[in-house]
């Protein structure tokens, strides 16, 4: 059955290839970005089965005003797929630009739950939807630097399951997809601010997840019948693992 998924981020990356594959599939498509020139292309590309609309989901009150403006044909949204996010930096936490954590805190966090709380009371008056949040594995796996990145997709995971108690007794659907390292996408580029070698070292011999590979899986979920909720699916390519906890030791 078709379907009206609101896509953000869509510009991109993981939400470009997600509108590709979801319109591909029947759906029909609200892509979501800042970047208008970017989600007309796709619109060229994917006919009127896409819609495109100007959203900043760090700018509450445009993300207010794009809502209303959508036409009465787009203003039902059975799936929300929350992708708009992004990680700036990688230095340790007493050395991290404040700026640069305020913008994640702002985008992966305030934006993803207010379009939630946006979308989310139509659904329950349907009692019908699925938000499908997109978290990541430094949700739940730390390293050196991710700091607020990993603390806010960690947000994002218990956000997610929240959701889920919030909603117990309705017919809505909520996954977390946590993905891995990944490649083919803006994200590094935007992390190491443009240092094209600091992004080559991070995949060079590396076979990682590519954006189809997270389209396919939302996709997958969205084929489920909807009696079946994946509260969290977790993605890493063979390539990366788990390893040791470094201990380190006194002279």
């Amino acid at each position: 059955m078709a379907e009206t998924i609101l896509v953000t981020g869509a510009s991109a990356g993981f939400g470009q290839a997600i509108c590709r594959r979801l319109v591909t599939d029947g759906h029909r498509v609200i892509g979501a970005a800042r970047r208008i020139e970017k989600l007309q292309a796709l619109q060229e590309e994917l006919g009127e089965a896409f819609y495109p609309l100007q959203m900043d989901v760090t700018d509450l009150s445009q993300v207010d005003l794009a809502l209303a403006s959508l036409p009465k044909a787009w203003e039902r949204v059975d799936v929300l797929v929350n992708n708009a996010g992004l990680a700036l930096g990688l230095a340790p936490a007493h050395e991290a630009e404040v700026a640069d954590w305020l913008t994640m805190i702002q985008t992966n966090i305030i934006g993803l739950t207010y379009l939630t709380r946006k979308i989310l009371p139509q659904m329950v008056e349907r009692n019908d939807g699925y938000v499908i949040n997109m978290g990541s594995t430094a949700g739940t796996v730390p390293y050196p630097g991710a700091n607020v990145y990993g603390a806010s997709k960690a947000f994002v995971k218990q956000f997610s399951l929240n959701l889920r108690a919030d909603l117990a007794g309705k017919q809505i659907r909520v996954t977390n997809i946590e993905p891995g390292l990944c490649e083919g996408t803006e994200f590094s580029m935007v992390r190491f601010k443009g240092d094209e070698k600091r992004v080559e070292a991070l995949y060079r011999d590396a076979q990682a997840i590519q954006s189809e590979d997270i389209a396919n899986t939302v996709a997958w979920l969205i084929q489920q019948p909807k009696h079946f909720n994946v509260n969290r699916i977790e993605i890493m390519p063979v390539s990366q693992t788990f390893g040791p906890q470094p201990i380190y030791r006194g002279d």
